[in-house]
Order: C-alpha cells, then structure tokens, then sequence
C-alpha cells in the first residue's frame, strides 16, 4: 500500500506496472489471506496494526479482482482507466503544436516498431497504443524475471520506455498544474 501511493505519487506509469505485477502475485497465491499475509505482509516486519491495514489492502484488491471477474487474467479496470487517461494526454499532446513537440519526435521514432509490437501483444483491435506500450513493458518486465529473451527485453525498453517516461512526466506536470494543455 504504501509501495503504491509512493509510486502513484512520483510516476504513474510505475504505478500501473506494480499493481500489474501484485494482481499476478494475487493470483499466483490464489488470494489466500493466509499465504498474502505469509509472502506479502510478515516479511515487511510491520507492527501489528500495519499489517492489519497493509493486508487489508492486498484482500481490497483481491476482492475488486474477484468482484470484476478478473482472478484468472485481465488487468483492474482502475489501471485501465489511468492508461485510458495517460492515451487522452497522447492524443492531445499529438495535437499540440508548441507543447507536444518533443512528445511528438520520441512518437514518430516508436511508431516504425509499432507494426511488430502489435502482431506480438495488441491481438484486441481497440487497444490504444498507449495500452500496447504497458504491455510490452509488462512483458519485458516478466521476460527479464525469468531470465529469458535478454535481446528482445533490451529492444522492448530502448523503444517504449523512452515514450512511456516522456508521457509520464506530462501527466504528472498536468496533474501538479505545470502544464495547461488547455492553452495553445
């Protein structure tokens, strides 16, 4: 919980991917309170009432994962929303002449990539590219856990993390009033 409103507050995209990450350690414990509290909660060496709270959370989510039919895969509609907000800010920076130009030259050098990123993780038509970008580096992420596709994890993150890094920062500087998009 605290891991979260820490990587919320400081980088949404990190955010997305850890809650990512805990929805497959969930499942992966097959949401045991016993074997959350066991793995997630006793090695964290809390005091008794924070690992009351810090395991409430992780049931919370256990629970949301449950309640939107989501146990065996899929990703929280709350993660889906925030992409869905992040590929709103992509599109408006896409159409913003002075402010998006930077955001714009990093788009143009992903969008040669996009094609093969596409037949390998966006099989749903309506995934936005933003969506496709979270799944590739979710995935470099997993690959980089087993130790497996060296080559295509260091070509996933050279070509999406730069992009997703930039798009976060705007979020963030949108979210902290630094940047109107509003003001052309």
């Amino acid at each position: 919980m605290d891991i979260a409103q820490q990587k919320r507050k400081e980088n949404i995209a990190e955010y997305i991917l850890y809650l990512w990450q805990l929805e497959d350690l969930l499942r992966a414990l097959q949401f045991s309170p016993e074997a959350i509290y066991s793995t997630l909660v006793k090695p964290r060496n809390l005091d008794s009432a924070h690992e009351q709270v810090l395991l409430a959370w992780y049931l919370d989510i256990a629970g949301l994962l449950a309640q939107e039919r989501k146990e065996e895969s899929g990703h929280l509609d709350h993660t889906l929303h925030l992409i869905s907000d992040l590929h709103d800010l992509h599109l408006r920076l896409m159409q913003q002449q002075e402010l998006g130009a930077d955001y714009r030259q990093r788009y143009a050098l992903f969008t040669e990539h996009l094609p093969a990123l596409r037949s390998r993780l966006g099989k749903e038509s309506d995934m936005s590219d933003t969506e496709l970008c979270f799944r590739a580096l979710y995935a470099a992420m997993l690959y980089r856990i087993k130790g497996q596709g060296e080559k295509a994890v260091a070509d996933t993150i050279e070509v999406v993390s730069p992009l997703i890094a930039l798009l976060t920062d705007y979020y963030h500087k949108v979210e902290r009033g630094e940047v109107d998009l509003f003001k052309e």
